[in-house]
């Protein structure tokens, strides 16, 4: 694999912190208008419904550090491996009847993401990452 250009590592780098943080205004100088997206909780074919989802995501998490351990380019193709730590301060919304309480916690999650360009921005990605586990981190008995 080659490593991946300057550039596209610092867009692939910025929508991972856009994403973890909800930063819709950040996400959207990212990726085309036309932007096909998709994680275990999160699925879009267009910046709007990228930056709806963004405006509608929960505020469970603060305090949220983002680690990318790898990088690396095939093609118009880049692949990150990260890792996010963040503190459980708000509800985690599962669905309209359910929610689990903060916890104070701090959380962890490891994932890689898979991002497409069209020039220097994102026109296609996938997050792969166990939400689960941040679940059953909030819930463990200490």
């Amino acid at each position: 694999m080659a490593t991946i250009t300057t550039t596209q590592a610092g867009v692939l780098r910025r929508l991972l912190r856009a994403a973890a943080t909800s930063d819709g205004d950040s996400m959207a100088e990212l990726v085309t208008d036309d932007v096909v997206g998709w994680s275990p909780n999160l699925w879009v074919t267009s910046r709007r419904e990228l930056l709806a989802a963004l405006e509608n995501g929960d505020d469970a998490l603060t305090g949220v550090e983002l680690e990318v351990h790898a990088l690396d380019q095939i093609g118009d193709k880049a692949i990150a491996e990260w890792r996010l730590a963040a503190d459980h301060t708000g509800p985690f919304v599962i669905d309209d009847d359910l929610a689990i309480a903060p916890t104070q916690r701090r959380l962890r999650l490891s994932g890689a993401t898979i991002a497409e360009f069209d020039g220097d921005r994102i026109c296609a990605f996938r997050h792969y990452f166990d939400d689960l586990a941040l679940i059953e981190q909030a819930l463990a008995v200490e």
